[in-house]
């Protein structure tokens, strides 16, 4: 019988999946073993738990230049803030403009949330790219109307890397008064990300690409701005 082949496996996925770093599974530990109360509750175990979120959503708002950590809103991950900011902010100013622009090339939970929109009465608008994924900002102005109320962008490619021009994409948005949304899911822990020099008015990030748990993701709304909530429950703030 020939000799079996020792074989090594190489993981070369870490922008769809990354490991959590020990240093997060001990920090998270006593939250699932022994301060695991609901935060909402008013019990000591709850009140525990209150404290950490709070304190963990002022650590995020740091980390982006947030203004203050109630811009800071939990969710399972980048796939619900993607359709939280889309939906979200469509729906409540369906009023005002229907119609909505992001590139060729999002995540699918951009570009799928776009296009059911167009079966509830919004325009969506794909922008092209150039040969290195870069937006054409030409092709933004030409789109743009009284009528666009978002646009949505990545702030990074996972799978080439390029780093769009937010700063000139958010000129550009606010020219007409739209709202621009920005996917940094690929970015942010990887490169200097602040909102409020950026001109960002919603962004998402997830836990799972920056050495977190799965399952975990978070959307920046700025101060002042307003979306309608995607999940209605009993009361209590959305985490």
């Amino acid at each position: 019988m020939p000799n079996k082949v020792a074989t090594k496996r190489i993981y070369m996925d870490h922008t769809a999946g990354k490991p959590v770093d020990s240093r997060v599974i001990e920090a998270m530990s006593p939250y699932m073993i022994t301060s695991y109360g609901n935060p909402s509750s008013v019990h000591s175990f709850s009140q525990e738990a209150k404290q950490a979120l709070e304190e963990a959503r002022e650590k995020i708002a740091k980390l982006i230049n947030a203004e203050d950590k109630e811009s800071i809103i939990f969710t399972s991950g980048a796939t619900e803030s993607n359709n939280m900011a889309v939906k979200g902010v469509a729906y409540r100013n369906k009023d005002r403009g229907t119609h909505i622009i992001t590139s060729s090339i999002e995540h699918m939970s951009v570009l799928n949330p776009c296009k059911f929109l167009t079966t509830r009465g919004f325009k969506a608008s794909f922008l092209s790219v150039d040969q290195y994924g870069f937006v054409d900002l030409k092709n933004l102005e030409e789109k743009l109307t009284n009528e666009t109320i978002l646009v949505s962008t990545m702030y990074a490619n996972g799978e080439i890397g390029t780093i769009q021009p937010i700063r000139e994409i958010s000129r550009i948005v606010h020219s007409k008064t739209a709202l621009l949304h920005v996917d940094a899911t690929a970015a942010n822990g990887q490169i200097p990300i602040n909102v409020q020099n950026d001109g960002i008015d919603l962004m998402t990030i997830s836990s799972n690409d920056m050495y977190g748990p799965k399952g975990v993701g978070a959307l920046y709304i700025q101060k002042g701005i307003r979306i309608e909530p995607l999940i209605h429950g009993g009361g209590k703030k959305k985490e």
